[in-house]
């Protein structure tokens, strides 16, 4: 890995964005994240050398916004991690403006920050753009329609975008399914929540890391995502 091009990451100031970004620092690799608000995570990374770049995903003006900053604090990056992610649900009278959002967020954001962006990758060493999906893509979703399609179409843009940037660039995605539980999940939710994959378990953020490092390291992977979900295809 060239270490001497940072690796940007957005929506990294808590959970599997933030662990990320902490290995790659246990690494040397430099990382820039992106924060939509202050966390204490932020805190540890901007002690431990990363650069962290408020960026507000929500419209076209917030997104340009934040390519700019990105253009003046380097001019080369080793990879663009897209991380950042909402969630809302289908409430009733608010449809169309919870699809606006994540379709900002979870595909518009991706699309321009990779378009405007490829020019900092294109620096002759390996290079990667890698977007982080979901598994409900898999099957969709009754409950939450708008998030689990914007997130589908961002799988779409792994493809479309490992066809344009091939061979410079290599663009992946990974699909997570339970990852790590929130510290206010019940037991019977917890419960409920393994027994929808075959291993039965709450990984934790190591393998979303471990997949990310795959990705990085193999050079002879594009267009592919990733299915990090314990086997929740085969029950």
């Amino acid at each position: 890995m060239d270490h001497r091009a940072p690796i940007l990451i957005t929506g990294a100031s808590q959970r599997i964005g933030l662990y990320c970004a902490q290995r790659l620092l246990d690494e040397g690799q430099p990382v820039i994240v992106s924060y939509r608000r202050e966390r204490e995570g932020l805190d540890i990374l901007r002690q431990r050398g990363a650069i962290t770049l408020h960026a507000d995903f929500s419209d076209n003006a917030g997104i340009f916004a934040f390519i700019e900053r990105i253009k003046a604090h380097t001019d080369q990056l080793r990879a663009i991690v897209h991380n950042a992610s909402d969630w809302h649900a289908d409430e009733a009278g608010q449809q169309a403006a919870a699809f606006q959002h994540m379709f900002q967020v979870h595909m518009q954001a991706p699309y321009l920050i990779n378009l405007h962006c490829a020019g900092l990758l294109r620096h002759g060493g390996a290079a990667d753009i890698v977007h982080i999906s979901d598994d409900v893509t898999r099957k969709g979703s009754r409950k939450h329609i708008a998030y689990a399609a914007s997130k589908a179409g961002l799988e779409n843009l792994t493809l479309s975008f490992a066809a344009d940037l091939a061979p410079a660039i290599k663009v992946n995605g990974i699909a997570p399914a339970l990852i790590q539980f929130n510290p206010q999940d019940d037991d019977e939710y917890r419960r409920r929540a393994l027994a929808k994959s075959a291993l039965g378990i709450e990984p934790g953020p190591q393998v979303i890391y471990q997949a990310l490092r795959y990705l990085l390291d193999t050079p002879y992977v594009t267009g592919t995502t990733l299915a990090v979900n314990g086997g929740r295809h085969l029950i």
